[in-house]
């Protein structure tokens, strides 16, 4: 069976929205020791699940899934596998993670439906020299990386 390779530990930044790795976070894919690992580096920006706030009553953006959440949100960052594979592995995460069997399908369809400009969002911005991995981690919350601070 899958599984996460270390204990989440995040900080939230200033900006409310936003949480940032403190140390290394990973996932086996298929099975424990499987090899095919993807592994989200000490600093990595997430927002956990990006779902529209009307619905945080029934899906909150952090839940029982926000480990499978951050996972999800780093493979739309690094692009090293397909989009389709990045949604696949959210799902399985979630099933490890024995999420409801309902919010499986309804964050998994979500993502399939409704993602695709966070992909190429995120695509976007790599191509400008946008960075979701903190360069020098903040303190304190207080602190917001520049990649994140509006521009002017």
């Amino acid at each position: 069976m899958s599984k996460f390779t270390e204990v989440l530990v995040v900080s939230p930044l200033a900006d409310g929205k936003t949480w940032v790795t403190r140390k290394e976070f990973g996932y086996d894919i298929g099975e424990e020791g499987s090899g095919n690992t993807i592994d989200v580096p000490i600093g990595f920006m997430t927002d956990f699940a990006s779902i529209p706030r009307p619905l945080w009553v029934i899906l909150p953006r952090w839940g029982k899934y926000g480990n499978a959440a951050v996972i999800h949100d780093y493979c739309y960052w690094e692009q090293s596998r397909s989009r389709l594979e990045a949604d696949r592995i959210f799902r399985e995460a979630m099933e490890v993670l024995q999420v409801p069997r309902w919010k499986v399908r309804a964050m998994y369809y979500s993502v399939r439906l409704g993602a695709g400009l966070a992909w190429s969002g995120n695509r976007r911005k790599k191509e400008k020299g946008i960075s979701r991995i903190a360069a020098v981690m903040p303190v304190k919350s207080v602190e917001v990386p520049k990649s994140l601070q509006a521009k002017g």
